[in-house]
């Protein structure tokens, strides 16, 4: 069983270079780094100033995950899943794929482990990304220096790792309606509308029913933009992540057509 599951992981890694979705892992990851590279070398004379300051990487942090948490990591899961999806619908490849040897159990996780795993190379590339905004600038000019705060680790691999499970509910619930409709349009566009829906009620008390928004809520609690809840974020991630995806496999194998 686990050598099986382990050839279709690997097929279903293979096949997703038939998708667009490695291209908009990469280009999410660096797209924000790219931009505040941009900017901090057209106005590299302000530099040495900013990397004096104590709080360097906390600014950092917060310049690059506002957007990162807000916007481009829900949209891009949202996309990326379903572009995963999509692999099978074209030129019936499910038919195909259900007629090899493996079982609808294999299936069904391993293209799930293919879309986690492309989620946590979302975030390492970003981080990266992160670190060449701080670096590259250093090494571009002399009169700028590396920055004088230590880079706090632990910090932001906690950090890290709460982004991942606040995001977790978008992945299982797209994965969960990709695998029920053909129309690439159907599940994007619901995932776009239930994102949109929860950023409208990010001040809101009971915010926390509206998984969309867990990355967004997560980092304005953080910088002190929003007041910070009782709640721990990330359980009720998790446990919206399991239900999403306890129902999205049963769905899958009492779905009568699967082609």
């Amino acid at each position: 069983m686990t050598a099986t599951f382990i050839h279709s992981f690997q097929s279903e890694w293979l096949k997703k270079k038939r998708s667009l979705a490695s291209w908009l892992v990469v280009g999410g990851a660096f797209f924000i780094p790219s931009i505040l590279l941009a900017i901090r070398i057209a106005n590299f004379g302000k530099l040495p100033e900013m990397y004096a300051v104590d709080d360097f990487w906390a600014a950092l942090w917060k310049q690059s995950w506002e957007p990162m948490a807000t916007f481009l990591m829900p949209i891009g899961i949202i996309l990326a899943t379903e572009l995963i999806a999509q692999i099978e619908y074209k030129n019936n490849g499910w038919k195909q794929l259900h007629t090899t040897p493996q079982t609808f159990t294999t299936i069904f996780f391993a293209k799930l482990l293919v879309i986690v795993s492309m989620f946590v190379g979302l975030m390492i590339l970003f981080n990266i990304g992160i670190l060449l905004v701080a670096v590259i600038p250093a090494a571009l000019f002399a009169s700028v220096p590396y920055p004088a705060a230590p880079l706090p680790y632990e910090l932001f691999l906690t950090r890290n790792l709460r982004f991942f499970l606040d995001c977790l509910p978008i992945l299982g619930l797209q994965y969960l309606l990709s695998l029920q409709f053909k129309n690439f349009l159907v599940p994007v566009g619901v995932g776009f509308f239930l994102w949109m829906l929860c950023l409208g009620f990010l001040s809101w008390e009971h915010s926390y029913i509206f998984p969309y928004a867990y990355s967004s809520l997560d980092h304005f609690a953080t910088s002190g933009d929003l007041p910070a809840r009782k709640y721990n974020l990330q359980i009720i991630a998790i446990g919206y992540f399991l239900l999403f995806i306890v129902v999205g496999y049963i769905m899958y194998l009492r779905k009568e057509d699967k082609g």
